[in-house]
C-alpha cells in the first residue's frame, strides 16, 4: 500500500486483498443511497494493482474479483496527492482516466476523498461513482468527506486494534516468560517481597529500592492514589480478590499504566495475613484508546453511537456541543429520553429503519427547541446498534428558504402581473385574483371592490384549506351586513391606510353575528387589510387573513401592497375605458337611426358594442329612402376607436347621407362624393363603406324581380340568401380603396338582379373577424350559420348570427343590416312615383343566380 503524504513506511494491512470486508462495504453503500449514485467504493492502490474491499454498484467481473490494474485506478489520484478529486465528466479528463478505463468500470462522474490515519498517512480512498455527467453539489461534497472521515477513523480503530492485539500477544508471551511482576506483602507489617521485573517495571534500580508499602505509593499517581487505596482495604477486610488499573509516575515525569492484581489469604483463625499478586504494564493498550480518542475528537461533525437498547455509549466533542449535552450526561440514557421530541418525528422513522432494514438512512430534518436547528443526519446500523454521523446545516435551510420565499413572491408577482395584463375581463380577473394569493401570500383572501354608488361588496374569496373554504364563505358573505364604519375595514376604506391586525385584534373587532361565528370556526387569526387605491382613491380592498402562528413576512407584505396598488390600477383602467365606452357607445347609438320601411322590402337591423370596452366606437350603418324612392343602404367603419372614431364616424354619415338625399346619386358617386367632401372638410380619418340601393324599372315590377346596385370602398361584400335557400357572396374582397386615402380614385357600381324574397346581408368585420383566424374562415363561418337557419323570419335570421358567430361576447363592434325583398310586391304610395332607374345603369336579361 502507498505512503501518504506525510511520508513512512505504509501501515500494517488491515484488510485483506481481494477478499470483501463487510465494515467497508458498509460505507460504499452508505455513500451509494447519501449521494444517490449506482455505484461506490472504498479503494487501497499497491504497488501492483488495486484492492476493492468495499465496493458496490460495480460491473463484473470488478465487483466479485475486489481487484483492479492500476490503470483502472482512477482512485490512486487521491493517493498520489492526499487531496480530494472532483470530476464532473472523467471523459473531459484523459491524462487522469483512460477510455478504457472508464468503459470498463462504466464511470462517467467521480468524486473521491483520502482516507488516513492517525499520522496523516494516505491509507485509500471513498469514492462516488455516477454513470451520467453530473455537477456534485456542496451538499453531495460535504456528506462524501464526512463519510470519509468516518471510513478513516474506523481503519484507525482497527489499526489499534490490530497493534493492540499484537501488544495483548506480547504480552501473554512475556507473561508465559515470567516477564509480569509479582509481590507478596506480609500484612502484619509493611515489608514487601517484589521480584525484579515488578522492581523494574516501577522504575527502581536493585540499589535503590526499598522492600516496603513506602515504595509501591510512592510512585502511585496522586490522581489515583484514594481509588487504589480503597480497593485495598476492601480486599483485606473481606479477605477477598483486589483487581485495579492505575497510573505510576516514573523517575522523570513518564507516567505508565498497570494493571494489577492480587488475592488476600488468612490464617485459620480468620484474620488476614498475606497478600499476593503480580502487575503489568497495559500503557501500550491505553495509548491505542487514547488515539481512538483523539480522532473521535478531531471530527468537525458530530458522531455518536446507540446500543442496542438506544443507549448513547459514543459521543464525540463535536456531538457534545451540537446537542447542548455532555456524554457524561448522556451516558447510560436513550434517545427518546434525552430528545423526547425525537419521538413520532423524521429522525425516529430513519433510525428504526436502518435497524429493521440494515440499511443506511438519510435525514434532512428540523429538530425544535431546545436545540432549534436544521440537521442533515446519516445513520446506519452497527453489530452494536447504530451510528450516527450529522451537521448543522440551519443555515444554509434558513438560505435556503428565503431563496425558496424569494421565488415564491415572484411567481406570485409574476401570475398576478399575467393575470392583469392578459385578456381577461376585470371581473374575471378579481375572481380569479384570491387564488393566487391564497395559501401562497396569507391562508385566506377576500376581494372588495366598491361600487358606482359607493357601497363595498365581497366580489371574490378564497381559502388555501379546502376545509375551511365554507366558513370563510360565511364569512365573506355576511361581514360588510351593518359593518360600522369604525371598524378597521371602514377606516381602511375611509382614510385608505394598510391596517395589520393581530389575533387578539381581530377577535374584538365588532361584526354581524354570522360572520363572527364563521370567523372563529376558522381559528385565531391575524388580518391585513389593504385599500386597492388609485388616482388619490379608494375603489376597494384586499383582506388577508392568516393564523396567528403563521410567521409574518415583511418583504411579502411589501409586495402584496405593491400588488394590490397593481390590481387598483386595473380597477380605474378599466372604469375608465368603460366610462369612455359607454359615451362613444351612446354617441353612436344616437347617431344609428331606426331603418325605413319601403313597399317592396323589409329591412332589420343590428348593433352589438365591442365587449373589450376601448374597441367600442367606429362602426356603423344607415338605411333611408332618396327622392326618387329607391332604398338606400349603406354599412360603414371607421379606422380606430372610442369616442374620437365615434364622432368621425358621425361625421361622415351625415355627409354621406347629405349627399345621397340632395342628388339622388348611384352607390359609387356618393362614395366619390364622401371621398371628395373629407378632403375639402379635412375630415382626418380612414374608413371603409359599402352602399347599396335598391331601384326598379317597371318591367323588372311585373317581373317580380328587383335591381341591386352597389359599390364598395374597402368593405367586406354583401352576402345574397337567395328564397331557395342558396347563398352567394357578391365578388369577394373586391372592394376599392378605402375612403380618406386618394379622393381622385374611381368608385364603380355592381349590379345584382334579385328575385322575390331574397335576403341581402351587409355587416361590418366584426361579425366575421377573430385573432386566431382569418376573414376567409368568418366568411365560412357566416354561410354555415345561413344554411342553417334558411326558411327564418327576418328578425330570427339576424338573432341567429349574431348567437352564432358573436356568441355574446363581440371582439369589435358589429353592426348587421338585412333586407329582404317582398314575395309579394305591395302597394306604392301614391306620392312616391315610378321605380327609378338611374340613367346609365344597364339592366340585366336574368337575376343574379
Amino acid at each position: 500500500m502507498a505512503a501518504g503524504p506525510a511520508g513512512g513506511p505504509p501501515p500494517d494491512p488491515v484488510v485483506v486483498p481481494g477478499v470483501p470486508d463487510e465494515s467497508l462495504d458498509r460505507f460504499a453503500r452508505l455513500v451509494s443511497v447519501a449521494l444517490d449514485v449506482p455505484a461506490a467504493l472504498v479503494a487501497m492502490p499497491t504497488s501492483t494493482g488495486q484492492v476493492l474491499p468495499g465496493a458496490v454498484g460495480l460491473p463484473e467481473p470488478w465487483q466479485t474479483a475486489r481487484r483492479t490494474p492500476l490503470t483502472h485506478s482512477v482512485c490512486r489520484h487521491v493517493v498520489e496527492s492526499g487531496d480530494p478529486l472532483v470530476l464532473d465528466d472523467v471523459r473531459d479528463h484523459p491524462a487522469l482516466v483512460a477510455a478504457a478505463a472508464a468503459a470498463d468500470l462504466d464511470v462517467v462522474a467521480c468524486a473521491g476523498y483520502p482516507l488516513v490515519d492517525g499520522h496523516g498517512a494516505v491509507l485509500g480512498s471513498l469514492c462516488a461513482i455516477d454513470r451520467t455527467p453530473r455537477r456534485w453539489s456542496e451538499r453531495d461534497l460535504d456528506l462524501l468527506a464526512g463519510l470519509a472521515a468516518a471510513c478513516s477513523t474506523d481503519l484507525q480503530l482497527r489499526l489499534e486494534r490490530s497493534a493492540s492485539d499484537t501488544h495483548r500477544s506480547r504480552l501473554e508471551l512475556a507473561i508465559s516468560a515470567s516477564a509480569v511482576g509479582t509481590f507478596d506483602w506480609d500484612l502484619s507489617g509493611d515489608g514487601m517481597l517484589w521480584d525484579p521485573p515488578l522492581v523494574a517495571m516501577f522504575g527502581y534500580t536493585p540499589e535503590d529500592f526499598t522492600p516496603t508499602t513506602a515504595s509501591f505509593y510512592r510512585r502511585l499517581h496522586p490522581d489515583d492514589a484514594e481509588r487504589v487505596t480503597q480497593a485495598i482495604t476492601t480486599a483485606i477486610d473481606t479477605r477477598g480478590e483486589f483487581a485495579a488499573e492505575y497510573r505510576i509516575v516514573l523517575p522523570g515525569g513518564a507516567t505508565r499504566w498497570v494493571q494489577g492484581r492480587g488475592r488476600v489469604v488468612g490464617a485459620p483463625s480468620g484474620r488476614a495475613t498475606r497478600f499476593i499478586g503480580a502487575a503489568y504494564d497495559t500503557t501500550d493498550v491505553h495509548d491505542g484508546e487514547a488515539r481512538v480518542g483523539r480522532l473521535l475528537s478531531a471530527m468537525p461533525s458530530g458522531f455518536l453511537s446507540l446500543d442496542e437498547q438506544w443507549r448513547f455509549t459514543v459521543v464525540n466533542p463535536a456531538a457534545e456541543k451540537l446537542l447542548g449535552q455532555s456524554i457524561d450526561q448522556l451516558a447510560g440514557r436513550t434517545i427518546w429520553e434525552a430528545f423526547p421530541d425525537t419521538v413520532g418525528n423524521e429522525f425516529e422513522q430513519a433510525y428504526r429503519a436502518a435497524v429493521r432494514t440494515q440499511q443506511p438512512q438519510t435525514i434532512h430534518a428540523y429538530y425544535p427547541a431546545p436545540l432549534d436547528a436544521w440537521y442533515d443526519v446519516l445513520c446506519w446500523p452497527t453489530p452494536e446498534g447504530l451510528s450516527l454521523f450529522f451537521t448543522d446545516v440551519t443555515d444554509r435551510a434558513r438560505s435556503d428558504h428565503q431563496a425558496r420565499a424569494a421565488a415564491e413572491r415572484l411567481a406570485v408577482q409574476a401570475r398576478v402581473a399575467d393575470l392583469l395584463t392578459g385578456d381577461a375581463d376585470l371581473a374575471d380577473v378579481l375572481t380569479a385574483l384570491p387564488q393566487l394569493l391564497a395559501p401562497a401570500v396569507a391562508d385566506a383572501c377576500v376581494v372588495t371592490v366598491l361600487g358606482p354608488d359607493g357601497r363595498a361588496r365581497d366580489h371574490s374569496y378564497w381559502h388555501g384549506d379546502p376545509a375551511a373554504r365554507a366558513h370563510l364563505a360565511g364569512y365573506a358573505t355576511t361581514r360588510l351586513v351593518e359593518l360600522p364604519g369604525s371598524t378597521p375595514f371602514g377606516r381602511t376604506i375611509s382614510d385608505g391606510q394598510v391596517r395589520h391586525l393581530t389575533a387578539e385584534q381581530t377577535a374584538a373587532v365588532v361584526m354581524h353575528p354570522d360572520a363572527r361565528a364563521h370567523l372563529d370556526a376558522l381559528g385565531p387569526v391575524r388580518a391585513t387589510i389593504l385599500p386597492l387605491r388609485a388616482q388619490g382613491r379608494v375603489l376597494g380592498a384586499l383582506t388577508l387573513l392568516s393564523a396567528a402562528d403563521r410567521p409574518r413576512d415583511a418583504e411579502l407584505e411589501s409586495v402584496t401592497e405593491d400588488m394590490a396598488d397593481r390590481v387598483a390600477a386595473a380597477i380605474e383602467t378599466d372604469r375608465l375605458t368603460r366610462a369612455r365606452s359607454q359615451l362613444a357607445e351612446a354617441l353612436q347609438r344616437s347617431l344609428l337611426t331606426a331603418p325605413p320601411e319601403p313597399d317592396h322590402a323589409e329591412v332589420v337591423v343590428r348593433y352589438l358594442p365591442a365587449g373589450e370596452a376601448a374597441r367600442v366606437g367606429g362602426d356603423w350603418y344607415d338605411a333611408f329612402l332618396q327622392p326618387n324612392g329607391c332604398t338606400m343602404i349603406v354599412i360603414g367603419d371607421v379606422v380606430g376607436h372610442d369616442t374620437e372614431a365615434a364622432a368621425a364616424m358621425g361625421a361622415l354619415r351625415g355627409l354621406l347621407r347629405g349627399i345621397a338625399t340632395y342628388s339622388d346619386a348611384g352607390p359609387a358617386e356618393v362614395l366619390r362624393g364622401l371621398d371628395n367632401s373629407m378632403q375639402v372638410l379635412e375630415v382626418d380619418t380612414l374608413a371603409t363603406a359599402a352602399v347599396a340601393r335598391f331601384e326598379q324599372t317597371p318591367d323588372e315590377v311585373e317581373r317580380g324581380v328587383t335591381r341591386m346596385v352597389w359599390a364598395n370602398a374597402g368593405h367586406p361584400p354583401p352576402v345574397v340568401l337567395h328564397a331557395d335557400g342558396s347563398f352567394q357572396v357578391l365578388a369577394p374582397w373586391r372592394g376599392e380603396l378605402l375612403l380618406g386615402v386618394d379622393p381622385s380614385t374611381a368608385r364603380h357600381d355592381q349590379v345584382t338582379l334579385l328575385e322575390r324574397g331574397a335576403t341581402v346581408l351587409l355587416f361590418t368585420d366584426g361579425l366575421i373577424e377573430r385573432r386566431r383566424a382569418d376573414l376567409d374562415d368568418g366568411l365560412a363561418r357566416l354561410t354555415d350559420a345561413l344554411t342553417a337557419l334558411t326558411g327564418s323570419t327576418l328578425d330570427a335570421l339576424c338573432d341567429g348570427i349574431v348567437e352564432r358567430l358573436v356568441a355574446g361576447h363581440p371582439e369589435d363592434d358589429v353592426a348587421l343590416v338585412a333586407v329582404r325583398l317582398h314575395r309579394q310586391d305591395r302597394p306604392r304610395p301614391a306620392e312616391a312615383g315610378p321605380a327609378h332607374v338611374p340613367p346609365g345603369v344597364p339592366e340585366p336579361e336574368h337575376p343574379a343566380q
